[in-house]
């Protein structure tokens, strides 16, 4: 008998986390920018490139579930396009893809479910790791990738405290959005998610410049040209910036983040199967 009640109470909460658990499976689409030296605004009037992602989720209450995506987006930003007139001197650019995996926690205000509540705001936080390469153009619209440049000095005997950057880094991300039922098993999500990350190179743009001739003689003159582009402006009336002289913002890492619409199937788990089922096909259980 003992062991009768023992197996009762142990079989208790998995009856009751599967009566209210599902999963959602989604694609998502929307558009992507950065927050960074080169954009110091994190909703800029001008950058925005599209982003695409796949997500899941599994939801141990109608409230609390776990979410896991996979992402890729584009981001970009110019001094040329800013109103900063140091900047636009500077006159830097950045191009990257980024491919981002992230883990996170999702809470919904509502308990939404197939059977109840139809629409729900939530929000999300967590932790993810992401790749960037950025590159740019130089005047004859040619690619360059800016990393293996060193364009302040990263990786260079003569500056040993500048170390080469990783293009492997995390992100912490974190947003919200709503959730609309359509029907019993669509769900439409529109969605905002930002992402600070631990690197403040997603631009190439950090610190201060470097002597040029000193990088020219270790890494050539298109790393020359690239770390330093105001000369590429018609009105440039000066002279090379000195060695220290600021490039960027080292005090803070850069951002990135995503807006996008995601359309999702709603499914219940295997032990709320016979329920989820009966309000789809009511004629099998009459």
């Amino acid at each position: 008998m003992k062991r009768v009640l023992l197996s009762l109470a142990l079989s208790l909460p998995l009856g009751l986390s599967a009566q209210d658990t599902h999963h959602e499976i989604g694609l998502g689409l929307g558009m992507a920018n950065y927050y960074g030296d080169l954009q110091p605004k994190m909703f800029a009037s001008d950058g925005y490139r599209p982003m695409a992602t796949v997500v899941y989720k599994f939801f141990m209450s109608p409230r609390i579930g776990l979410r896991t995506g996979v992402s890729y987006a584009q981001v970009t930003a110019a001094d040329s396009l800013g109103r900063i007139p140091i900047n636009q001197k500077r006159n830097l650019s950045f191009t990257s893809n980024i491919f981002e995996f992230h883990g996170a926690v999702e809470f919904n205000f509502l308990p939404i479910d197939v059977l109840r509540r139809k629409v729900t705001p939530y929000i999300f936080g967590g932790v993810g790791v992401f790749y960037f390469n950025p590159f740019a153009e130089d005047n004859a619209g040619n690619k360059h990738f800016l990393r293996p440049l060193s364009t302040e000095g990263q990786g260079l005997p003569r500056y040993p405290d500048r170390k080469q950057y990783s293009l492997v880094n995390m992100s912490f991300p974190f947003g919200g959005g709503f959730k609309f039922f359509i029907g019993k098993t669509i769900l439409i999500t529109p969605e905002v998610g930002f992402r600070y990350t631990n690197t403040d190179y997603l631009d190439d743009v950090s610190k201060s410049y470097v002597n040029l001739d000193t990088l020219a003689a270790y890494k050539g003159q298109l790393a020359r040209s690239m770390s330093f582009r105001g000369k590429d402006v018609n009105n440039w009336d000066g002279n090379n910036p000195n060695y220290g002289f600021q490039r960027g913002d080292s005090k803070a890492n850069d951002w990135y983040w995503f807006s996008n619409i995601t359309v999702t199937v709603y499914f219940r788990s295997f032990g709320n199967r016979r329920a989820y089922t009966k309000t789809r096909c009511p004629g099998f259980y009459r």
